[in-house]
């Protein structure tokens, strides 16, 4: 059964499955509004039983071929594959936009470039990986990075289109064949992203879409034994229940799980920096989860630094992502806003001081205004726990060694930020554990560099060389230098 396109933004879209090849329905849907204005953008297919069987079938059966062609071969594929990205890249810019919506102008200068940049990188590094040397007085060894099968991938809603090829890229260049499970809450331009696949050549069962919620279509991919990988970005009970499922069948898995980052603003920072950088915080409606979003500032520079950011705050721009004007749009789904509110609320009553912000916005429904909150504890729940929106918090400290504990008393360990005097702030930051951190900056990504966190956000490590060790069951394979005779010593 195929449901028949939908019509998003211009842009017809299929709402089915796309398994071995070809577009799948199903009879049971679930209904996909617009977080801009709530409007219904269409019925799109819910993943069942049937649907995961398939997939998985499909992808096994692709899962020998695909992984015997040498690198360069699948680059070849994956080249076009970033191609057909870039034929429909205002496509990808104007459905995500309408569908999660992130800001239209950051589609068409940042993700849809940095997507298709993903899958030819990997392509790219792949070729680099095999049978790398190491030499000792005793043998040669010939280390392998052989495919390890068939992997499920799981991303969030808050950049589908990117996740899914930060993964995908490394996934489908080591020669696994690959089950994506888009985001309920934004899953069309990963239909998109099936569309591209088909039109690049990619042989039927490489790429298999399945569509539906966690509780269903998820659990049932992440806890099927023929599954050699599992990649999931989002939350941590979400990441808890897949890790119990994959962990039965002995299944490795890469979890990126957001974080409650510190923005650290030394006495000796450059104020106007850090402020403007400050204000970046509130990027996506806050939804973005390597944002710094507890600020801890020292108390010498706290008023100044306050204002300074208040400026910045006070000039963004809120309204319809789809206007290039527009620096903050929507959160993504009602449950959401009401979790957002809940926490500001939950601080105020407890004895928060709101210095901006802190209620909904009225350009919309689904709008918040961006937060500043003071006079919190280390221990309140606003400080501990991610709230994954425009609301952050501001703590004060007197010397490096109060900082460093602030900055290392939550549960979380993704990012960070820290702002001061080069030489100084690396001092600190090297003892802020953290995924990574950037000085005097933020967002600095490059691709063979390590992504992840660690404590409650993450287990391992995306980007470069750790995406393939992940991807990928590495393999020695030794020869002697010298003719080997068997024996046994006795002592």
């Amino acid at each position: 059964m195929s449901t028949s396109q939908i019509e998003v933004a211009g842009v017809l879209i299929s709402p089915d499955h796309y398994i071995d090849g070809r577009r799948v329905g199903s009879p049971e849907t679930f209904e996909l509004r617009s977080p801009i204005d709530q409007r219904v953008l269409g019925v799109v297919s819910e993943g069942l039983e049937d649907h995961v069987e398939a997939a998985i079938e499909s992808a096994r059966a692709a899962f020998p071929a695909w992984s015997l062609l040498s690198a360069a071969e699948r680059k070849v594929y994956l080249d076009r594959f970033a191609d057909e990205i870039g034929k429909r890249a205002d496509d990808f810019c104007r459905v995500e936009s309408t569908d999660a919506g992130l800001l239209l102008s950051r589609m068409r200068h940042g993700v849809v470039p940095r997507a298709m940049l993903n899958i030819r990188w990997f392509a790219n590094h792949a070729l680099d990986l095999q049978n790398r040397p190491i030499d000792t007085e005793q043998a040669h060894h010939r280390v392998r990075h052989d495919p390890a099968g068939v992997v499920v991938i799981i991303t969030p809603w808050n950049s589908p289109l990117l996740l899914s090829t930060w993964k995908l890229g490394p996934a489908l260049a080591a020669g696994n064949t690959c089950i994506l499970k888009p985001p309920e809450w934004a899953p069309l331009t990963c239909s998109l992203l099936a569309d591209a696949a088909q039109a690049a050549g990619l042989p039927p069962g490489v790429l298999n879409i399945v569509q539906g919620t966690g509780s269903r279509a998820g659990a049932k991919l992440v806890g099927d034994p023929r599954i050699a990988r599992v990649s999931f970005t989002g939350s941590v009970p979400t990441a808890r229940r897949i890790a119990q499922a994959a962990g039965a069948n002995l299944v490795p898995c890469s979890l990126e799980l957001g974080g409650k980052s510190p923005f650290i603003v030394l006495e000796d920072a450059d104020l106007d920096g850090a402020a403007a950088t400050g204000a970046l915080m509130y990027r996506n409606a806050g939804q973005v989860c390597l944002a710094g979003t507890r600020f801890l500032v020292h108390e010498r520079v706290a008023d100044a630094f306050v204002e300074k950011m208040r400026a910045h705050v006070e000039r963004l721009v809120i309204g319809d992502p789809r206007e290039e004007a527009t620096e903050i749009g929507p959160i993504i789904h009602p449950r959401q806003l009401e979790r957002v509110e809940g926490f500001v609320q939950r601080a105020v009553e407890t004895g928060a001081r709101v210095l901006w912000g802190g209620d909904r916005h009225a350009f919309g429904a689904q709008y918040f205004q961006p937060t500043m909150l003071t006079n919190v504890g280390q221990h309140d729940e606003i400080v501990q726990n991610e709230v994954f929106g425009p609301v952050l918090t501001l703590q004060t400290f007197s010397d490096d060694d109060s900082v460093v504990a602030l900055a290392n008393g939550t549960d979380y360990g993704l990012g960070g930020v820290c702002y001061g005097e080069t030489d100084h702030a690396i001092a600190v930051a090297d003892r802020v554990r953290t995924g990574f951190i950037w000085i005097n900056s933020f967002g600095v990504r490059d691709l063979e560099a390590p992504f992840g966190g660690i404590k409650r956000s993450g287990i391992g490590r995306e980007g470069g060389d750790w995406s393939f060790e992940f991807f990928c069951d590495v393999k020695d394979v030794v020869i002697p230098r010298k003719p080997f005779r068997a024996s046994f010593s006795h002592r």
